[in-house]
């Protein structure tokens, strides 16, 4: 009976923080603070128990990074190309059939993120599964296949950059998330950082008032 899902031990996590964050005046967001907690926090959280194996991607601030206890590496070309290098980067180092991406600045990933797109790529047969909130694809939330590696080096080394453009070369499913859109919140802004907290505040006092019930 063929598996319904990747192997865990087939899948590493690879958490994108490489950006410059230009829209946050330039600081590093997954060591942004959200409610006194780096907001990488929140992701590994929610990542390392959905995949085999977890790494964090990130030019800048690595020996902070490495606290956590995960290997770190950087985009293996020079200056910031997007999140396409940091995944070309994470598939150059892992020895796992499938690669897991998600970004450093959403910190309320779903607990199922990785069944449910392994699940379709698996169903699929298909070499990348990306999240869709209900509207567009989100393309930093997505699965595929680390035998990708070769194709996605060929689509950097021409000077591509869009995301979009690769995924449109390969067997690309999309996987509807619209059920938990706020898995797409992302701290782009102060303003952002704030409308979270206050929604994680309102998320906790919620389940302490069940909890007292």
């Amino acid at each position: 009976m063929p598996a319904s899902e990747p192997d865990l031990n087939d899948i590493t996590a690879v958490i994108l923080a490489g950006g410059k964050a230009t829209r946050m005046g330039g600081e590093d967001k997954g060591l942004v603070e959200l409610n006194g907690r780096p907001m990488i926090e929140y992701v590994i959280e929610s990542l390392l128990p959905q995949a085999g194996k977890l790494l964090i991607n990130a030019n800048r601030n690595s020996e902070q990074y490495r606290r956590y206890g995960f290997e770190v590496i950087a985009d293996s070309l020079d200056g910031f190309h997007g999140p396409l290098a940091g995944i070309a980067s994470a598939m150059q180092v892992v020895d796992t059939k499938y690669l897991v991406t998600a970004p450093c600045d959403s910190p309320l990933l779903p607990v199922d993120l990785v069944p449910r797109l392994g699940q379709r790529l698996v169903a699929d047969n298909a070499d990348i599964a990306v999240a869709n909130n209900g509207e567009r694809l989100q393309p930093v939330f997505a699965i595929m296949k680390t035998g990708l590696l070769q194709s996605l080096l060929n689509y950097l080394e021409n000077g591509d950059r869009k995301i979009d453009r690769w995924y449109a070369q390969h067997h690309t499913v999309d996987v509807d998330f619209s059920d938990k859109p706020e898995t797409f919140l992302n701290i782009n802004s102060p303003d952002d950082l704030s409308r979270i907290e206050n929604h994680l505040r309102s998320e906790s006092w919620i389940q302490q008032s069940r909890k007292s019930r």
